[in-house]
């Protein structure tokens, strides 16, 4: 079978590491690439990564997202559990795990990467606003599966 690249939105969140997990759980296969898709809002850092600002970082390996000094250039997260969580899927499955990310509105950065990235799946959380909120705030999840040019499987965090 072909290689399969599948995204998983990450935004470090509790309804994002569940998607991680069900990505893994029951999505990914051996020899597909799990690309986790990291989308940071514009703000004091922007002149760091201006450079990327409209094609997004190249492609992380997971090796290389392990050393501490790669993850504090990038400005990711210090979070154990997706770290361990994705090498233990890079492991068990066999297959290669990288990280993209990019700056800026997450709705449409997500809807790029799936295109930039010909990814063939998108799995992503869903912080379970009630109709209000998302109708105020606007939903990330409602605008990605509206516009994304690939099947995406929004997790429930409850």
């Amino acid at each position: 079978m072909a290689e399969r690249r599948i995204g998983v939105a990450m935004d470090f969140s509790a309804s994002s590491k569940k998607a991680l997990r069900w990505a893994a759980d029951n999505l990914a296969r051996k020899g597909d690439t799990l690309v986790l898709l990291h989308i940071r809002h514009h703000g004091r850092e922007e002149a760091k990564n201006a450079l990327w600002s409209h094609t997004g970082s190249p492609l992380i390996p997971l090796e290389e997202l392990m050393e501490p000094a790669v993850r504090q250039r990038y400005d990711m997260p210090e979070d154990p559990e997706v770290y361990d969580t994705l090498s233990a899927v890079a492991s068990k499955k066999e297959m290669c795990v990288v990280v993209k990310m990019y700056w800026g509105d997450p709705r449409e950065k997500v809807c790029d990467a799936v295109g930039e990235l010909n990814l063939e799946s998108l799995v992503m959380g869903s912080r379970g606003l009630g109709q209000i909120q998302r109708i105020l705030l606007g939903s990330v999840t409602n605008y990605v599966l509206s516009n994304a040019s690939c099947p995406v499987t929004v997790v429930k965090s409850k």
